[in-house]
């Protein structure tokens, strides 16, 4: 049990790669904060978490609202009286060439993959700092390395994404916070069902094994940090 007596919150817990994050601290112990802003899904997490003996908490939440992203924080601390590790990993999509894209579809994308992630950082930061240590996830994407067509927005939002966690990361490091960016290939999630052509999905990875990698980030020792891992189906680039 590597995370036992640990506390970690997940958003976009409710399915796809942050319900496998979840899933997977929890059997190794951690209890876990379980956010996202459908309740019945994440009422779904939580039911499969404590019948396998875990410990979890549904707190729905639109990562987009400062107030809700608070209120999620406090909710853990009241609960469990520490956060050892925030995964970042809600997120949204919609692909189409830039000359015809919306752009309420880019101001949503950036709210919930950008803004999102800066305010659940924010939200955990005081009480990882009081404690000396804690470890940020925010799961990035293999577009700030490679190019697909069609994702101007979302590119933008995981370029920006890997950007604001380099700088969180530094910032952090005397505080002994560790911050990282986890960028995963093609992965078998619902954000694939609004991709025209989208590539077969038994060649994409599997949210559990993203959730592997997420895991070896949170439980290296003290001492070292993975900063930016990316992870590929093993065909490559699909």
């Amino acid at each position: 049990m590597k995370l036992a007596g640990q506390v970690a919150v997940v958003t976009g817990a409710g399915r796809g790669i942050g319900r496998a994050v979840a899933v997977r601290l929890a059997r190794e112990g951690a209890a876990v904060a379980l956010a996202a802003r459908s309740a019945p899904e994440l009422d779904g997490v939580a039911g499969e978490i404590t019948q396998a003996g875990g410990r979890a908490l549904v707190v729905p939440t639109d990562v987009r609202q400062e107030a809700a992203v608070e209120a999620l924080a406090r909710r853990a601390l009241a609960e469990w009286g520490r956060v050892d590790a925030l995964v970042n990993a809600a997120g949204l999509a919609t692909f189409a060439p830039v000359t015809d894209s919306k752009l309420d579809d880019w101001d949503q994308i950036l709210a919930v993959n950008l803004r999102g992630a800066v305010l659940c950082c924010r939200a955990v930061l005081p009480a990882m700092i009081a404690q000396r240590r804690g470890t940020i996830i925010n799961v990035g994407s293999v577009v700030t390395s490679r190019t697909l067509t069609g994702s101007a927005a979302y590119t933008a939002s995981k370029y920006g994404l890997l950007g604001f966690s380099r700088v969180l990361a530094e910032e952090m490091r005397t505080h002994g916070v560790r911050v990282g960016v986890l960028s995963a290939g093609a992965t078998d999630t619902p954000l694939w069902d609004a991709m025209p052509a989208a590539p077969a999905r038994e060649r994409m990875l599997r949210p559990d094994q993203v959730a592997e990698a997420a895991l070896l980030m949170a439980t290296l020792d003290p001492n070292a940090t993975l900063e930016e891992l990316t992870l590929l189906p093993a065909g490559g680039i699909l």
